[in-house]
Formats: structure tokens, sequence, C-alpha cells
């Protein structure tokens, strides 16, 4: 797996520029979206491009609002996307005549992080992280939470509000009707997320698992006890796909315009990405859907 930390080196991943030749111009499958589904995305486009060294892939990383807000105007050809897509985003993609298919590619779980000096909470409750995240909140140190706690102060950090993780969390977590407190460190870039969380013992974060998978050297996942059930459950790929680690578990996406999709080197990659997806989304962290065969039905019957 290449190492997540160097995601943001440049706004966008390019592969097989090198072989361009006049006589074969180089087609370009463009991508934009999700920071949680990038991982995955951009081991395909590696793979992918060995077989294929005349087609260009692009993986951009806007956030999964982002990402739709390309993709509804035609500038990309596929979105990652850590959530559904809104229905904002569908009257938009409606208004400028882009038609989609939506594509579950892995089953993600959202993880509730700690710098490793943090001892003293073994667990979280769902109620205790609406306290904590909602806005208007009171929480401003640890023994906030927990009198047992140490008074010390507690710095949050969480993806940007363009983020699909973002909203995940706020849905779930705190309700669509209740907004977020505002003073915690945003970013796009969840390795920046992992490294405020490894240098900071008061820290608290959140984002997908892969991010924490790659790094449980320098962070440290909570496990979360969700209402009605006796026992936290902390995030490994067996309680994601058992479906145990909730309600933090979700499944991710990639979405296909599928006008685009009829050109030969996007249906290629579509169709590489789905054959490999097996392989390649658990290689970088996540759990594997076990229908990929139906889901690569679905797209080309969507063609």
């Amino acid at each position: 797996m290449k190492a997540l930390s160097t995601f943001f080196l440049t706004s966008c991943f390019i592969f097989n520029l090198s072989s361009c030749t006049k006589k074969q111009p180089v087609k370009t499958v463009r991508i934009d979206g999700s920071s949680t589904v990038f991982p995955i995305t951009e081991a395909v486009a590696e793979e992918f491009g060995k077989v294929h060294p005349r087609i260009r892939v692009t993986v951009g990383v806007s956030g999964t609002g982002g990402g739709f807000k390309k993709f509804n105007t035609g500038e990309t050809d596929i979105n990652n996307a850590s959530r559904r897509i809104k229905d904002g985003e569908i009257t938009l993609a409606k208004k400028n005549k882009i038609s989609y298919v939506e594509l579950p590619i892995a089953y993600d779980g959202l993880s509730i992080v700690v710098n490793p000096k943090n001892k003293w909470v073994k667990e979280l409750t769902v109620a205790q992280l609406k306290t904590i995240w909602s806005r208007g909140s009171k929480i401003k140190n640890w023994n906030d939470i927990d009198p047992s706690y140490p008074n010390k102060r507690l710095k949050l950090y969480a993806p940007g509000t363009d983020s699909g993780t973002f909203d995940y969390f706020k849905s779930t977590i705190i309700g669509k009707e209740i907004g977020v407190r505002s003073d915690f460190q945003k970013s796009e870039d969840d390795n920046f997320l992992v490294q405020g969380v490894a240098g900071d013992e008061g820290s608290l974060g959140f984002f997908g698992y892969a991010y924490y998978a790659e790094n449980k050297k320098m962070i440290r996942a909570v496990p979360i006890r969700g209402p009605g059930m006796s026992q936290a459950v902390a995030p490994t790929l067996e309680t994601i796909k058992n479906g145990t680690y909730k309600p933090l578990s979700r499944p991710i996406f990639i979405y296909a315009n599928t006008h685009a999709a009829k050109k030969p080197e996007v249906q290629s990659f579509i169709k590489f990405y789905l054959e490999q997806a097996p392989e390649l989304v658990k290689e970088v962290g996540y759990v594997p859907l076990e229908n990929y065969s139906s889901i690569l039905s679905r797209f080309k019957n969507a063609l």
C-alpha cells in the first residue's frame, strides 16, 4: 500500500504521462471528491495505469461536497463520495442534464481517535460525542466530559464541512437539525488530522478507518457505545463488516457520469475498479463488499 502520507503532495495524482505521443493521444479519466475514498481510487488508478498506459487518471481531493459541485457541472467523470448524493445535488445534476449511477465500493468505519498518551478515556458513548460536538457545547476540558478525567484542554480535529465524513458524523451523532460547534481544527487532508491528534495529548478527532489503520502507532481509536449497547465496540475490519461497530459503519461510493462512462477509457476504468476492488479495498484498509459482480451489472445496465 502506498503510504497515505504522500496524499497531499499535489492537488491531484496523474498517472502515465511519460508515454504520451502525437500518434497515440492519451485519454483522460477525471475524478475528484472524498478524501476517505481517495486511497482506494488512487490504488486502483495506479494498477490501472500499469495495464492501460495510454489512459491518464487524475484524482483530486475536494471532499465529497466539493467533488459533487464539479461532477454536477460536468467537470469530472467520477466522484468519490463518503455519503450518498444530497437532494440539492440531485437537483443541480438534473438542471445540468447530468445523469449518473451510484456504485458502492466498500464499507468504512468512521473512527474516533485520541492521542496514545491519553490513558484515561476507555470508551465514549454516542450521547457524549453529541454533547462534545454540538453547537453551543460547554465542553472545553476533558473533565467536562467526565469528572474522573484530567483537567486538560480538549482540542478537536475533524474533516472540513465539504466532507462526506463530516456530513455523516453530523447526521448520525448530532442530528440534522442541530449545528456543529465551530471551534475545531478542520481540514480536507486527513493526514493533517492524523498529525494533529498525534501531536496533542488532549486531542480528539475523527476520520475514515483507513487513516487510523495506517497510523496505529501514532493514534488510538476509542471504542464507541451506541444507544442500547451494553458494551463499547472498537473499529476493526471485522466489527465494521459484521455491523457491530455502530452507528459509525457506513458504505462509501463512487458516482459515475453515465454519458462520460460511454467513453471507452472511462468505462474500462470503472470495470477495472469493480473487478479489482475485492483485493485493493482490503489492501488500503477498508472492508470489501460481497457483491461486486452485481454492482458491475448495475453499471453496465445504466449505460
